[in-house]
């Protein structure tokens, strides 16, 4: 009987699910978006309800457009958004929204936590102080649900990111992966192990945290009562780190982007503990016996930009159209979109950074705010991608997510960085990095030799633009983010 892997790709607004067969390719997919909820302005939460619904039905989707049945499923993976935290109980029934990776409720708190923290959690975890990170919101969670500390101490009550609130409901198992616990902001990236100074700081109970382990082994298996069959769930990554394994960046120097709703650029760095003020350092992965690391420039906002330009101001039906709108222009006219509707991330970290338009006249029409947008994107990668120069040599962009079947951007992108973007066949290298350790967890592939050889290049984009427009447009970019800096202080409004 011939056997497949299922991925579970538990994105910020849809849950997704895809079968992929041997050689990497896509048998059946499922997806199905989640609501969003705004609860006070820079509040973000998710129902853990509803994305596990979500995810539940994207998976029976895949198997079903697969036209395969749930026995021939030899491993599950699982990768998500990263950060976000939920609180449940041991029946797997939530105890408060999740808190989403965008929030920015702890704000204030991380800031008294950095004047004095800092440093020592820079050098434990990799990470810079943010509210970002899960330590503030489970210590938000904890000091603001009522009954939840007392439940936590007792032992009545769960925390994890996404992938372990999955794996519970699909396991009854509480684990996480070494690449999802190293951006809680509690897990010591060097000890490997949950850092006891740490949760003395933002008073957390480890009772409450799950178990770390390799990004590829089996955690457990999957209830009969759910899929008919009991099946191994064996690889879990945070969405990232799943990605550039998905890209087959298997060695040091190697660099990806994943265009979502924010942009990702990841450095494999294999061994070495690389550290940047600007940037931060990760767990790629942790396989056979050990861990390999990662630098990242974590930008917050790119995807959702041109989401909004759709839903938020209907500048835009689809985000096809913002392509067509953009090519109309010969140039951005002047025109700058700083997206910066939850802060700042990697290079600057400001978290109260606001959302900026510069540059319009009275000839600013709906082809300047898709083109702004567009290149937006760009140059944020580009603002991470030269932190990243100053320690890891990059000779190409591989690039993955939705946004990258966008020509445009892509050109754009190679030509404001001056690098090659190389772009696969398989786009959806989240769910295929997933699927990826999952499979090899299983001996369902061989090892890494045999996943490198199954990507492949779909097209490459080779810098066209002259030195002088490029760095021109690159200040005005510059100058425009310093404008949008510290914004929410000047008002006084988070």
């Amino acid at each position: 009987m011939e056997k497949f892997i299922l991925s579970l790709d538990e994105g910020t607004t849809s849950a997704r699910a895809m079968i992929f067969d041997r050689e990497s390719n896509i048998l059946g997919v499922g997806q199905y978006e989640f609501p969003q909820h705004y609860p006070k302005p820079g509040w973000v939460e998710h129902d853990p309800g509803e994305i596990w619904n979500a995810q539940l039905r994207a998976l029976k989707t895949a198997i079903e457009r697969a036209k395969i049945e749930p026995t021939q499923i030899a491993a599950v993976g699982i990768t998500n958004q990263r950060e976000t935290s939920v609180v449940w109980d041991r029946k797997g029934e939530a105890l408060y929204n999740a808190i989403v990776w965008q929030c920015r409720r702890t704000a204030e708190m991380i800031e008294e936590v950095k004047r004095e923290y800092g440093d020592v959690i820079k050098e434990k975890t990799g990470l810079t102080p943010d509210a970002y990170f899960s330590a503030s919101k489970l210590k938000w969670l904890l000091d603001n649900v009522p009954g939840l500390r007392e439940k936590a101490e007792k032992g009545e009550a769960l925390f994890g990111t996404v992938d372990t609130f999955l794996i519970h409901r699909l396991t009854g198992e509480h684990v996480t992966d070494y690449s999802n616990a190293s951006r809680t902001m509690l897990f010591n990236i060097k000890k490997l192990e949950w850092d006891n100074e740490l949760l003395e700081i933002f008073g957390i109970p480890e009772s409450v945290l799950p178990e770390v382990k390799e990004s590829s082994e089996i955690y457990g298996y999957t209830k009969k009562e759910l899929l008919g069959a009991e099946i191994p769930v064996s690889g879990d990554a945070g969405d990232q780190q799943a990605a550039l394994f998905g890209q087959a960046a298997f060695e040091t120097g190697m660099v990806k982007t994943t265009y979502g709703t924010g942009n990702f650029i990841l450095a494999n760095t294999g061994k070495m503990l690389l550290y940047s003020n600007n940037l931060l350092t990760t767990i790629a992965w942790g396989l056979n016996g050990r861990v390999s690391y990662a630098l990242e420039g974590s930008v917050f906002i790119t995807g959702a930009a041109v989401q909004w330009l759709r839903d938020g101001i209907g500048v835009i039906h689809s985000a096809t159209e913002a392509e067509e709108l953009a090519r109309k222009l010969e140039s951005n006219e002047g025109l700058y979109f700083v997206p910066a509707f939850v802060g700042l991330g990697a290079p600057y970290w400001d978290q109260f950074a606001r959302g900026l338009i510069i540059g319009m006249t009275r000839g600013t029409g709906r082809e300047h705010f898709a083109r702004a947008t567009l290149e937006a994107i760009a140059y944020l990668t580009r603002d991470v991608v030269e932190e990243m120069e100053k320690l890891v040599g990059i000779k190409e962009l591989r690039v993955d997510g939705g946004a990258t079947s966008n020509d445009f951007l892509m050109q754009f992108q190679a030509d404001i960085i001056n690098r090659r973007v190389v772009r696969p066949i398989v786009k959806e290298t989240t769910a295929l990095g997933a699927a990826y350790l999952a499979g090899l967890a299983v001996d369902y592939w061989e090892g890494l030799k045999e996943i490198k050889g199954l990507w492949k290049i779909e097209k490459v984009f080779k810098p066209s633009m002259d030195k002088e427009t490029r760095e021109k447009l690159y200040h005005g970019w510059k100058a425009a983010v310093k404008r949008a800096l510290g914004w929410a202080r000047v008002v006084g409004s988070l």
